[in-house]
């Protein structure tokens, strides 16, 4: 699960990096919950690994926490469109 959610994250901010460029703002549209769903697959893991070994599922949390809240910074300054 760890791995997976790393994974999903790393797409998720190569995604977020594509849609910070103008008239590509409606991408985080699609952004965030893809990046959600990347959380929960890291909570899920940090849930069912043991302690040492939940690296991987912390950094893929974090990676999507950072991208849900960019692009809501993004889709705010935009005004939901741009």
């Amino acid at each position: 699960m760890g791995l997976i959610s790393l994974l999903w994250g790393i797409v998720a901010m190569l995604w977020m990096v594509l849609a910070l460029i103008p008239l590509l703002g409606w991408g985080n549209w699609f952004l965030i919950p893809f990046a959600a769903v990347g959380a929960i697959i890291a909570a899920i893991g940090i849930l069912l690994t043991r302690t040492g070994n939940r690296g991987r599922a912390k950094a893929g949390l974090v990676l999507n926490g950072i991208v849900i809240v960019v692009g809501i910074i993004r889709l705010s300054l935009g005004g939901g469109f741009i």
